[in-house]
């Protein structure tokens, strides 16, 4: 395995609660340095002009937006006007990392970087710019990496570097109903990432596909790495999580369904809430992420009454659970000591909710198609994602059927090897030697 430099940008990351995205970017970051591969972190922080405040003010504004109107017009104007510039080229300046910062509470979401460099609103300019002229913004940074591995379809180029750009699916473009983007730009950026970049990363043999044959270009110029999952071991046992889930949310191990990730169409909650309900489960359903676009769509099911959520005149405590996000070692807790994990969404580019629950030992209903039947395979309970019968049938085999569930337990923790963090390190490196030569 050669060392090599490389880029990964801070697009998604700076967020606080995150995305699957973020994920993505974070498990790419703790792979390659794991592998010994030399990191840059780029992002789109104002850190100011202070060079004796600029690691301060770098965490201080990660991921925040100005806190007042005055501040937002401001940071907009100042957008415009780098936009605005043609054949504008940002410079990202160096972050200094030193001990100065007490980031230890930002573990779970910034990797550990060898390198920070950021230029001020990096992302927000690019895209203005790119509305504007249908150019992409040309990066410059001092010594930079070999490769620039951008996590998430970027008009930028990092000048110097190869650079490889993420395409996680095309549902904005397979199930244009489901997303809020402008389809026509949409297209137009990937296209430009394939003619301005020099190689696709994807996530699944599915996405693969498709992006081929959307684009009509060479299967060579498209790898799929597939992905890894930021699940860590747990302190404790089963029984110490079930105490600790009980006492924290009133649920009792094994003695609920669990549903997890952001609440938007492609998710199909509106089928899934109808399905569970239509058996009569003792086991509630926990549901547990933030609201997306059209959440209300969602969960018409759940009607709200002003003394107490309802369903329908039922109490909605007694049958369907909703939670915001939480902290990941609580996640999993929840996860670990779930009767089942409910995920039958229309489409996905990977799916990694359903290997999170597969390294578990969880057992998982999920979708028939596409990226989601891939990865399950044959090891969760698959289903039609439009047909409510057929979700319902399959979440009560799994509330009736505890050899099942131990069967599809034992299969997933088994199916859940093909994407450890040794196998997604492998696919990585042969992409990358691949591009830069052994």
């Amino acid at each position: 395995m050669t060392r090599r430099s490389i880029g990964i940008d801070g697009y998604n990351l700076a967020l606080p609660n995150g995305t699957g995205v973020a994920t993505y970017g974070f498990m790419l970051a703790d792979t390659l340095r794991g592998s010994g591969h030399m990191l840059t972190g780029i992002f789109g922080v104002d850190a100011g002009r202070d060079a004796a405040m600029r690691e301060v003010m770098f965490y201080d504004r990660l991921g925040q937006v100005p806190p007042t109107p005055h501040l937002r017009r401001k940071r907009s104007r100042r957008i415009l006007r780098a936009a605005l510039r043609p054949f504008h080229a940002a410079h990202a300046e160096e972050v200094p990392r030193t001990d100065r910062v007490e980031t230890f509470n930002l573990a779970e979401r910034l990797p550990l970087f060898d390198r920070l460099v950021t230029s001020p609103d990096l992302f927000e300019v690019a895209h203005r710019h790119f509305r504007l002229y249908g150019r992409f913004l040309r990066l410059r940074v001092e010594a930079p990496p070999q490769v620039m591995h951008w996590t998430y379809p970027l008009p930028i180029t990092l000048e110097g570097a190869v650079n490889i750009y993420t395409f996680h699916d095309l549902v904005p473009l397979r199930l244009p109903y489901t997303t809020l983007d402008a389809k026509q730009a949409y297209r137009k950026l990937l296209a430009g990432c394939i003619a301005h970049g020099q190689h696709i990363c994807t996530v699944s043999e599915a996405s693969r596909s498709d992006i081929i044959a959307e684009f009509s270009i060479d299967p060579a110029f498209v790898t799929n790495t597939y992905q890894a999952s930021p699940l860590k071991a747990l302190d404790g046992d089963a029984a110490g999580d079930a105490e600790i889930i009980e006492n924290i949310f009133g649920l009792k191990c094994q003695g609920y369904f669990l549903h997890f990730g952001a609440i938007e169409p492609k998710k199909n909650i509106g089928r899934l809430l109808e399905a569970y309900l239509s058996i009569g489960s003792a086991a509630p359903l926990v549901m547990t992420g933030s609201r997306g676009w059209h959440s209300e769509e969602e969960l018409r099911l759940l009607v709200p009454d002003e003394e107490a959520d309802t369903l329908h005149g039922k109490r909605m405590a007694e049958r369907v659970r909703r939670l915001e996000h939480l902290p990941r070692p609580l996640l999993t807790r929840l996860i670990r000591g779930a009767r089942a994990v409910l995920f039958p969404s229309i489409h996905e580019g990977f799916g990694l909710p359903v290997l999170e629950a597969m390294q578990l030992g969880t057992p998982v209903l999920t979708s028939n198609r596409g990226a989601l039947a891939e990865i399950a395979c044959d090891a969760a309970l698959l289903v039609d994602p439009y047909d409510v019968g057929a979700i319902a049938a399959g979440i009560r085999a799994l509330d009736n059927d505890a050899a099942l569930r131990m069967r599809l337990g034992a299969a997933g923790l088994t199916a859940a090897g093909r994407f450890s963090i040794e196998a997604y390190r492998a696919r990585l490196d042969r992409m990358y030697d691949g591009l830069l030569g052994d």
